[in-house]
């Protein structure tokens, strides 16, 4: 319980805590930077770290002179590219031993070769628009790799969507983040951040479950009868 209260100590505060992260690294803190976004978008197992709500934040530190604004979305968009290249290359490799299993009620093999079609179709959009969404932004990748998304296809995609994420989110912080009504209440921007990079989860998950409940309401419908057939 203490490991999550105090992940949203500082996630609430990251803010706070950025301040004396860049003092006790000093220009390593590129490094740590790199790191962190790395690691969210390139491991399947760590979606938790900080991901929109760290550029934000780098970038309004860049503004106050504290961070350097070019070496920040050079290195971290590098990262973002890697990173995402890598959970794609773990997908290609162990993506059909996941989902090998037929019976599998997560992992079914026609659920890749669905991905497969789905991103061979979609994939602009969705490698895309993954990068903005938390938690999806990590598995995408990962997904495609498994899928057999082809590589040079699925790097432009990579490529464009690193570029706009990091720069979205580190040039957002650069030319707002220091507005006074943002700089005193970080910790309210941060949650409207996340809300608002979920949402669309949201508003997917609850479209889908109306959908499903509405195939289910007409799959029990009573039929009417067609009558006697006369002889």
């Amino acid at each position: 319980m203490s490991v999550v209260k105090d992940f949203l100590e500082l996630f609430l505060h990251l803010d706070q805590h950025l301040v004396s992260i860049i003092h006790a690294f000093g220009p390593l803190v590129y490094l740590l930077f790199f790191s962190i976004v790395f690691a969210e978008t390139g491991f399947v197992v760590t979606p938790f770290l900080p991901g929109d709500s760290l550029l934000f934040m780098v970038g309004a530190f860049a503004a106050a002179g504290s961070l350097n604004l070019p070496t920040l979305l050079i290195s971290l968009i590098a990262a973002a590219v890697i990173g995402d290249s890598l959970n794609y290359a773990v997908g290609s490799f162990i993506g059909h031993k996941v989902f090998k299993k037929e019976n599998s009620r997560i992992f079914k093999k026609e659920y890749l070769e669905r991905t497969h079609k789905f991103y061979e179709k979609y994939g602009a959009k969705t490698i895309v628009i993954a990068r903005f969404v938390p938690v999806v932004r990590t598995f995408a990748p990962f997904v495609a790799g498994a899928g057999k998304m082809s590589y040079g296809k699925f790097l432009t995609y990579n490529i464009v969507g690193g570029v706009l994420w990091v720069a979205g989110f580190v040039l957002s912080g650069f030319w707002f983040g220091n507005i006074p009504i943002i700089r005193d209440h970080f910790s309210i921007v941060t949650l409207l951040i996340v809300v608002l990079s979920i949402l669309p989860i949201v508003i997917e998950y609850y479209k889908h479950r109306r959908n499903k409940i509405a195939l289910s309401a007409s799959a029990i419908a009573p039929v009417e009868p067609l009558g006697e057939v006369k002889k």
